[in-house]
């Protein structure tokens, strides 16, 4: 599976369900939320921007996400709602491979550069670095409408929290829905 072909595959409409666990306060939390992801083309103006904001010629850019969400957390009040923006800039040498270009549409955050792999099981691999804070990501499919992600967060070596994802397609695609999806992307 190429980066393309998994972004294509991973849009629509979820509803997600993650648990997560910090291991230094031994609590767990759970939350809710809806996604749209939304495919985008190598010469969508949001692709463009994001490629030029990391001093990434945009022809170097193969495809891009938006992610839109919409949730909450169990113990928190506030909703959690944001968009993200997720370019792909495959290496030249192993397109499987590569780096990601992020930016979350929050003031407070800085864009961020994520390295991705496809593994031969068509998980993708998500590994985000920033001083002594390292997030590990696991995607994968379990069927054309159940999506699963693991995460992993390291801080200064040990790790400091879990959570685990399971992500169901609101308007389920059909098997041959999903087959032309997957071809359409390949081509």
């Amino acid at each position: 599976m190429t980066i393309e072909e998994f972004f294509q595959l991973s849009a629509g409409r979820w509803f997600s369900h993650r648990s997560s666990h910090d291991l230094a306060s031994k609590q767990s939390k759970n939350g809710k939320s809806e996604l749209t992801i939304e495919a985008l083309g190598a010469d969508h103006p949001d692709l463009v921007k994001l490629s030029k904001n990391h001093n990434i010629d945009p022809s170097d850019a193969s495809c891009g996400i938006k992610i839109v969400w919409n949730g909450t957390i169990e113990t928190e009040k506030q909703k959690q709602i944001g968009s993200t923006v997720l370019v792909a800039v495959p290496d030249k040498d192993n397109p499987s491979q590569g780096k990601l270009l992020q930016q979350t549409v929050k003031p407070e955050t800085n864009s961020l550069t994520v390295r991705y792999l496809i593994g031969d099981d068509d998980a993708l691999t998500l590994t985000t670095e920033s001083g002594n804070m390292c997030l590990e990501e696991r995607l994968w499919f379990a069927s054309p409408n159940l999506r699963m992600r693991a995460t992993v967060l390291k801080r200064s070596g040990e790790f400091s929290m879990t959570s685990f994802t399971s992500e169901i397609r609101m308007m389920a695609k059909t098997p041959e829905k999903a087959s032309e999806t997957s071809k359409s992307a390949s081509s």
